[in-house]
């Protein structure tokens, strides 16, 4: 694993535990022996207030490349999400996340989980990734909004 990588996490690390958005948690993954995986994290995203997905914490784990921060994080939905940018794996299809498209090195965490949640309530139907999902939110949205507020129901914190 690159040095490079593994002290820009643990800085990111300190700037999330000192400044993180309401709501969200974000920590690197423990591995079998106890100690933590700064390569590996779980973050938690709630669904925005005032939209169908409020009420549900989005668990979302990042996968860091060896050349993070030049490659972005893979990140995937646990479990997966019925969402139009969402891959049927839980892999999410944001343009943020794309070395292809907008990412830059200095995207951080904390700017990562907020793209995701905004994506969420705002569907890039423009690059659809789940066929399904993308077809019943273009077609029959009041079925698209229904089964988006049963999701954010199974997703409350217990």
């Amino acid at each position: 694993m690159s040095s490079l990588a593994t002290a820009r996490l643990t800085e990111e690390r300190k700037q999330w535990r000192k400044d993180h958005p309401f709501g969200f948690y974000a920590r690197p993954q423990k591995k079998e022996d106890g100690t933590l995986n700064i390569m590996v994290w779980e973050v938690g995203i709630p669904g925005k207030e005032g939209t169908n997905w409020e009420g549900g914490i989005y668990v979302v784990n990042m996968t860091f490349p060896d050349d993070y921060p030049t490659k972005p994080p893979k990140c995937k939905f646990s479990p997966p999400l019925f969402h139009p940018n969402v891959y049927p794996s839980g892999t999410i299809c944001l343009s943020i996340l794309d070395e292809e498209k907008s990412w830059k090195p200095a995207i951080t965490i904390k700017q990562i989980v907020l793209g995701i949640q905004d994506l969420l309530d705002n569907a890039n139907i423009g690059d659809p990734a789940q066929v399904d999902a993308y077809q019943m939110f273009k077609n029959d949205r009041v079925a698209y909004d229904k089964r988006i507020r049963a999701q954010a129901s199974e997703r409350r914190q217990k």
